[in-house]
């Protein structure tokens, strides 16, 4: 660091001096010499061929291409219609398992006539009410009654449904 220089000394590039003359013919030479073409017109000629060969290969690229689109274009319409087949089938067992639900449902929706006791509890509740209009808390012996009576059904059922 400080000793050498950083930048490189500007001394004349090396040149290659051979111990004998290049053996290149006189008439070589001549030709060469002679010429009409020059390093522009050989530049735009290779210019010409890469361009070429360049458009020749965007030629071969777009004809895949297109060959492969037609090809994914084919499968998607054929996956297209497999998947509509498909979605027909399911949406038929969709509703037939809808169908069932909705017979079960209409089942369920029956109205079963309650137990006389329950009724009877029912009633006494109601009456009290009717008769301490403005004292509803006097009636707590008769919903308790009812509440009895609803706990002894729900237990039934739910020993129903269980077993």
């Amino acid at each position: 660091m400080g000793s050498s220089a950083s930048k490189p000394s500007a001394a004349a590039p090396h040149v290659w001096k051979a111990p004998a003359p290049a053996g290149v013919s006189h008439t070589l030479v001549e030709q060469l010499e002679s010429s009409p073409e020059t390093d522009m017109s050989r530049q735009q000629a290779f210019e010409l061929q890469v361009q070429a060969r360049v458009a020749e290969e965007l030629k071969r690229l777009r004809a895949a291409e297109a060959a492969k689109l037609q090809e994914t274009l084919k499968s998607s319409s054929s996956d297209e219609q497999q998947q509509q087949q498909e979605n027909d089938i399911s949406r038929q067992k969709v509703q037939k398992e809808i169908e069932a639900l909705r017979a079960k449902l209409d089942e369920h929706r029956k109205v079963r006539p309650l137990p006389e006791s329950t009724e009877t509890a029912r009633s006494e509740v109601v009456r009290c009410l009717r008769e301490h209009d403005r004292r509803p808390l006097d009636c707590w012996k008769e919903v308790e009654a009812f509440k009895e009576e609803v706990r002894r059904l729900e237990k039934g059922w739910v020993d129903k449904v269980v077993a």
